[in-house]
C-alpha cells in the first residue's frame, strides 16, 4: 500500500508492507530514499540485511568515451565567440577554436616522452621555460599521463 503526502513544496511517498518483517529493535526500521529524477522522498520499511544493499538506481555510465574538450590544459585557452560578418554587414555567431595539437614532448625528469594535447602557444612556452616549470604552474601531474 502506498500513500502520498505533500508538505510544502516537497512530496513524500510512503510504502507499507502488510507482511511482518524481521527487524532489529535497536536499528532504525524506516528508511528514506530520494529520487534522483523528481526529488520525491520515498520511505519504506527496510528489513535487516547482513549483506550490503545494492543501490536502487545505478549511476549512468556512458558506453562511449567522452570527447576531449577544446581547452588547452597548460594555458587555459578556450574557444572565442565572434561574429562572422558578410559583405552586407549581416552578423552571425561563430566560434574561433584554439589551435590544439597532439604532441609528444620529452620529459627530462621522467626520462620519457609524454603525449600531450596542447595549444601552439603552450608549445612555445614549453620550449622557452621547460615542461616541468609550465606543468607545475598549470597544476598538471605528468606522472599519470
Amino acid at each position: 500500500m502506498a500513500t502520498l503526502a505533500t508538505v510544502g513544496s516537497s512530496s513524500v511517498l510512503r510504502f507499507n508492507k502488510t507482511e511482518p518483517l524481521k527487524t532489529n529493535p535497536s536499528s532504525p526500521f524506516l528508511g528514506f530514499v530520494t529520487s534522483q529524477l523528481s526529488g520525491i522522498k520515498i520511505s519504506c520499511n527496510l528489513p535487516v540485511v547482513v549483506a550490503p544493499l545494492k543501490p536502487i538506481s545505478s549511476p549512468f555510465t556512458p558506453s562511449l568515451q567522452p570527447v576531449a574538450r577544446r581547452i588547452c590544459p597548460f594555458t587555459g585557452k578556450k574557444a572565442n565567440k565572434a561574429n562572422k560578418v558578410s559583405f552586407s554587414n549581416h552578423k552571425t555567431k561563430k566560434l574561433q577554436f584554439v589551435n590544439l595539437q597532439y604532441k609528444k614532448v620529452w620529459w627530462e625528469a621522467g626520462k620519457r616522452y609524454v603525449k600531450l594535447r596542447l595549444s601552439t602557444k603552450a608549445l612555445k612556452t614549453i620550449e622557452k621555460n621547460g615542461l616541468d616549470a609550465v606543468a607545475k604552474k598549470a597544476g598538471i601531474d605528468l606522472r599519470k599521463e
